[in-house]
């Protein structure tokens, strides 16, 4: 006889003490030069890339930049427009390696833009390729003791299970990590939540 999954919420509380540890390696000095070369994009025009759930997180990262009054676009969408050397790409990938995210990156290099990757492997193609890399831990951050874990990280890790459901700690701790910096970057820029009120979209 099988054992009783694990309960929701004690899921939820391992998954948040995942994303805790995760986003406490991040070094403070890579989050304040990203939000110091955003600010410095303000009147340009940035593009978000990302790929699969990464994707996602840099499509509601791409919103908050809209709200805050950036010129933003998001890979993929049909009203992209073409990049100059004057503008930043931020670039997400957790493996560093995601072909369409790396295939982009190297053009928008060609072109002269500058960017910031968001990655858990600063020494991949992708991290290599940026001006600016921040390194957020994914399955890397406890891969070297998995022996040692139980059931339950195993499968949040996807360690085991590459395709476990829970397999993406470095999606879910990229959501935190960056509406976090849209909150700093809001104080550096001296918007208001009413300013980012006034550009949301009243037609939905």
């Amino acid at each position: 006889m099988s054992a009783d999954p694990p309960k929701v919420k004690d899921n939820a509380k391992h998954l948040l003490e995942m994303i805790d540890a995760s986003i406490s390696g991040v070094p403070q000095e890579e989050l304040e030069k990203a939000i110091e070369m955003l600010v410095g994009y303000k009147d340009k025009k940035v593009l978000v890339i990302g790929a699969g759930r990464s994707g996602l997180v840099g499509k509601a990262f791409a919103m908050r930049l809209l709200h805050l009054g950036y010129s933003v676009s998001l890979l993929g969408e049909t009203l992209v427009p073409s990049i100059s050397e004057e503008d930043l790409v931020f670039a997400i990938s957790g493996s560093g390696t995601t072909k369409l995210v790396v295939t982009a990156t190297e053009v928008a290099k060609q072109i002269g833009a500058k960017v910031i990757a968001l990655t858990s492997y600063p020494d991949s193609k992708l991290g290599k390729m940026a001006d600016h890399v921040i390194e957020l831990k994914g399955r890397t951050l406890v891969a070297e003791d998995v022996a040692k874990r139980d059931y339950f990280n195993r499968q949040l890790l996807g360690l085991y299970e590459p395709l476990a459901p829970l397999g993406t700690l470095f999606e879910d701790a990229a959501v935190i990590l960056l509406d976090s910096l849209i909150v700093s970057l809001m104080a550096k820029i001296n918007a208001t939540e009413d300013d980012l009120r006034k550009r949301h979209a009243n037609i939905e």
